[in-house]
């Protein structure tokens, strides 16, 4: 792997203030060609440094509860701690919907983290984990805040938007494919096992090309 970029250093160096005024220098909703989030939620830009650790243990309970069960599953498995761990990388940034909950207390109901990083000597913006919680389904969120992970991309000069997804996600594959993503060329392929039996791959490696920002 080549040494890392000055490009994605420089950027992740950024304190969050300057990071957003550089790569979402515009109001976080609506997004154009997107459904904005109901009026009475939020969403908010954090790192993994700044999020309150409350927000960070509700985005864990979202992971938990939409896709441990296909992590288990898959030869990625599921470890929390891992997981947990994983989550508080110091160059992860969080895109969080918060919005209020039956007791008025603010509560996440979904969120997208990506990094500004390499994937096998290529600058990319990658998509950590995407998860919205039920009952914000279907509005325009999730696609909303992939708009939004793809303009820190283009701002910050990145080649591609990549993301991993599990086979059995049927619904995932179908909404990436929409939104103009293709398995990826290092995406991994069968394997022959030594007993003859071909092991097919439990996640795909989606990206997609970023070419200049869309007009606002």
């Amino acid at each position: 792997m080549p040494p890392p970029s000055p490009r994605i250093e420089t950027a992740n160096s950024l304190s969050l203030r300057d990071y957003r005024a550089r790569f979402l220098p515009f109001a976080l909703h609506p997004v154009t060609g997107t459904v904005e989030p109901p009026s009475s939620f939020e969403i908010k830009f954090e790192s993994s440094l700044s999020i309150a650790p409350e927000y960070l243990q509700e985005c864990f309970n979202l992971i938990a509860s939409t896709s441990a069960s296909a992590y288990a599953a898959s030869s990625i498995g599921w470890s929390p701690s891992k997981k947990r761990n994983e989550m508080e990388l110091p160059d992860l940034r969080y895109l969080l919907v918060v919005g209020p909950s039956q007791s008025t207390k603010e509560i996440v109901e979904g969120f997208l983290s990506f990094m500004l990083t390499y994937e096998d000597g290529h600058e990319v913006v990658y998509c950590y984990e995407i998860h919205i919680s039920h009952r914000l389904r279907g509005n325009g969120i999730g696609r909303h805040l992939v708009a939004l992970m793809e303009a820190v991309g283009r701002n910050a000069e990145m080649e591609k938007s990549m993301l991993t997804v599990f086979v059995e996600n049927k619904a995932a594959l179908k909404f990436y494919d929409k939104l103009g993503y293709k398995k990826d060329e290092y995406s991994p392929g069968p394997r022959k096992l030594r007993n003859g039996v071909t092991k097919e791959p439990t996640y795909i490696i989606l990206s997609k090309r970023l070419g200049s920002s869309p007009d606002r």
